[in-house]
């Protein structure tokens, strides 16, 4: 008997140590497929253009395609719960913007947003503009204003998810500047985007890239950007400071994360490359063409960067009064 206990747990003792020799030689060999990128909003977005420019390079440098998964929804929710329940091996990623820090200020999450994730790193920073339908009779920032202060409650701005940074940013004008517009949450910024050039709703703050396009054909009338610099690809365009309302700050930051529990060493591979990407040349310029500042941290960096802006927004959440719609 004492022998077949020895036997067992040599056997089991080898097994063990298989499983563990197999795991590092999965990690040294990584990647080895195709990597999920999911994306959390709707496609045309931000997100969707970022990934294209990262995943392309990703797919040069490691010879594996980057797959883009959408899911949008919730506010990022519902790709996020996607991401926590993958296989923690470095295959599926995740793109949040501010929001992924903003949720837990606001509702009741199936996950835990900073012990169910791994953070890898940043792949730039932008700010939010304000952008009007043509059809509002204002050019101006002040023009706006007194548009909206003579018609309380009927000026409606839209956003890419209840809870995001689109929707605080709406609501702390509301504050500042004294009005009272109402909010319309869409699945995404390019639904958000197609209501505001369609008249449905008269204003949104959104991310530049989302609007760009729809600005140089005439669609929509650009009016300010928050920040301290204008942006190079609307130098026209005034921040809030310069046109008369400094206290309306919205910057937002693309980030990659990756299931808890998946190794270090995979997630240092993918922040190094990452941030090696960004630093090329032709990318910071394609970044810089979205409205995109190129800002690259490691994983411990972004871990205490989302810990930070949970305690920056629950005061703008709690000043601003801001809940959820149901």
């Amino acid at each position: 008997m004492n022998r077949f206990l020895k036997a067992s747990a040599v056997i089991a003792s080898g097994i063990a140590l298989l499983a563990l020799a197999g795991a590092a030689n999965a990690q040294q060999n990584y990647p080895s497929k195709p990597i999920r990128f999911i994306l959390p909003y709707a496609p045309g977005a931000s997100t969707d253009t970022l990934s294209r420019i990262y995943g392309q390079r990703l797919h040069e440098s490691w010879g594996q395609p980057v797959v883009n998964d959408f899911k949008p929804g919730g506010n990022t929710i519902i790709g996020s719960e996607a991401l926590v329940r993958s296989a923690p091996d470095g295959y599926t990623i995740l793109m949040v913007l501010n929001s992924h820090a903003i949720n837990p200020l606001l509702t009741k999450l199936p996950y835990d947003s900073i012990k169910d994730f791994a953070p890898i790193t940043t792949l730039g920073i932008s700010e939010y503009m304000l952008a009007i339908n043509p059809g509002v009779p204002a050019v101006t920032l002040k023009e706006i204003i007194a548009y909206a202060k003579s018609r309380p409650g009927q000026l409606n701005y839209s956003s890419s998810g209840a809870g995001g940074l689109g929707h605080l940013s709406g609501e702390l004008f509301n504050v500042v500047a004294g009005v009272n517009t109402q909010h319309v949450p869409f699945k995404g910024g390019a639904p958000s985007v197609t209501a505001l050039v369609a008249g449905e709703v008269q204003m949104s703050f959104i991310h530049p890239s989302n609007v760009l396009s729809q600005i140089k054909a005439g669609r929509l009338r650009a009016i300010a950007v928050s920040g301290k610099n204008r942006l190079a690809a609307l130098p026209d365009m005034p921040t809030f400071a310069e046109a008369g309302l400094p206290g309306l700050s919205s910057t937002n930051w693309f980030a990659v994360l990756a299931p808890a529990a998946t190794p270090k060493d995979i997630i240092n591979k993918l922040s190094s490359e990452f941030n090696r990407i960004q630093a090329l040349p032709d990318v910071r310029e394609k970044l810089s063409a979205q409205g995109v500042e190129p800002y690259a941290i490691g994983p411990e960096q972004l871990a205490a960067l989302i810990k930070s802006d949970m305690d920056k927004y629950a005061k703008v959440v709690k000043s601003a009064n801001i809940k959820l719609e149901n």
